[in-house]
């Protein structure tokens, strides 16, 4: 049973260390939001997609992006997942319009409907190439355009053109400057204990929910890398009520003085379902996550749980809650 996440985690804990030794760069830190329409390479049919994305300069011509990308809902396929991209991009008009290559991998999450009515959540690697165009405002707004070919593997393949509206995580600087991070207000405590609340979501075509509850402890191992431990409880959403606890490592980047931090976490969930007992006992877990700290020894964070299961009962536990820091 163990054995059968071993590739996912494997895999993910790659895209975790490439995405770690991008947050060790000095350039710049862009978070953007995109939306429009996708279609399928194939049939042509259509729907609506939309994007959110990190993104975080390695040098000049040079980036590295981190995305959640859902490619809503076309008969049979309700599809979504993560990607890890590697970019190339020129910088014009004195670098207010970059231009902008990128290709990665794309571990995406099917939800498939069957000819008897049921559901199948289907897993898999996929590659995913974008164009994208971006004006950088003299404010720390973006504005950007950028097309997405989703292919290979198995699963449909796709194509979606998209627009948004982006943010500088840093303050906009001129070409040639060094990115230096002001010094610390207070240093950020290394331990936090988050008690959430917030809502579990079936992965199915009816998309089932009820309240979710939980509780965090946190440990800052380095700058860049966290590890945490969860006691989860989904609710009960008459096809999942399944609690138990989730062990992850995290990539972190701290921004506006360490006031606000942004992470993703990959890991595994070891949990009991009352309705099918274990049998999926393991399961794979994948969280992006950000927090505010608005005191010395507290802050707000807000926690979006992809749980991948091997018997089609995935589910979004998207949770908020307050911390303590000590």
């Amino acid at each position: 049973m163990i054995f059968r996440h071993v590739p996912f985690i494997t895999s993910c804990a790659l895209m975790l260390i490439l995405a770690v030794a991008a947050l060790c760069h000095a350039g710049a830190k862009e978070i953007s939001l995109l939306g429009g329409a996708m279609s399928t390479a194939n049939d042509q049919e259509g729907s609506y997609s939309w994007q959110l994305k990190y993104l975080e300069e390695l040098d000049d011509h040079f980036s590295a992006s981190l995305s959640y990308l859902n490619e809503g809902h076309v008969p049979v396929h309700h599809r979504d997942g993560h990607t890890l991209q590697l970019w190339g991009h020129t910088n014009l008009l004195n670098r207010c319009l970059s231009l902008a290559a990128g290709i990665g991998p794309y571990y995406y999450y099917d939800t498939v409907a069957n000819a008897d009515g049921t559901y199948t959540n289907n897993h898999g690697w996929k590659a995913v190439a974008t164009l994208a165009a971006t004006w950088h405002t003299e404010s720390r707004w973006l504005f950007q355009v950028s097309s997405n070919w989703v292919a290979a593997g198995a699963s449909i393949d796709t194509m979606s053109a998209m627009a948004g509206i982006g943010y500088q995580l840093d303050p906009p600087q001129a070409a040639g400057t060094v990115d230096t991070e002001p010094p610390d207000l207070e240093k950020t405590p290394a331990n936090e204990v988050t008690v959430f609340l917030g809502r579990t979501v079936v992965n199915s075509f009816s998309s089932e929910h009820s309240v979710a509850t939980g509780v965090e402890y946190r440990r800052s191992l380095c700058r860049y890398l966290d590890a945490t431990l969860e006691w989860l409880y989904e609710g009960d959403t008459r096809l999942v009520r399944r609690e138990g606890l989730a062990a992850q490592l995290w990539g972190v980047r701290e921004f506006f003085n360490d006031r606000l931090a942004l992470g993703v976490g990959v890991g595994a969930y070891a949990a009991l379902d009352h309705y099918y007992g274990n049998s999926d006992f393991l399961s794979t877990i994948f969280t992006l996550t950000g927090s505010y700290r608005f005191h010395p020894h507290w802050a707000t964070r807000a926690s979006w749980n992809r749980i991948g299961t091997n018997d089609s009962r995935d589910t979004d536990v998207i949770l908020g809650g307050i911390g303590y820091l000590f």
